[in-house]
């Protein structure tokens, strides 16, 4: 059975996530990338949004008996699949993971204000991706 409390606190945690980046991300690019201090805290929010929604992703898909995913990118497609999320959308979101184990497993060099941009454009695909939790949510209760 979904725990709404659980996936409510994990939509709380990643709001609170991208106010906190929101502060950083909306000043100009080139005076986040002076202070390497502000890269680290947009990797680190942008690291912890992306592990909150890959926590409600499972919880979803252990809960409502979907399809075992390969790996946390799927786990976007497989709310696709159990309508949740719609697929253009999973499609869109789903790559974030990867942008993630980029930054936390140091698999390559990112260009910084690539990532800055990155991350600014994708701020909106966080909210959008909340908005289809809840809307599903509430939808159910």
């Amino acid at each position: 059975m979904l725990d709404k409390n659980f996936i409510r606190g994990k939509i709380t945690l990643i709001k609170d996530y991208i106010g906190e980046m929101d502060e950083i991300i909306s000043k100009d690019t080139l005076f986040i990338l002076k202070d390497f201090k502000n890269i680290r805290a947009i990797e680190r929010e942008f690291q912890l949004i992306v592990d909150e929604m890959i926590d409600v992703n499972i919880h979803f898909i252990k809960e409502l008996n979907l399809k075992s995913p390969g790996d946390f990118q799927s786990t976007f497609e497989i709310l696709a699949d159990g309508k949740i999320i719609p697929h253009g959308f999973a499609l869109k979101i789903a790559p974030v993971v990867g942008l993630r184990n980029k930054l936390v497993h140091r698999y390559e060099k990112i260009d910084k204000k690539f990532f800055v941009e990155q991350v600014a454009k994708e701020r909106n695909d966080f909210i959008e991706y909340i908005r289809y939790i809840n809307g599903y949510l509430d939808e159910i209760d």
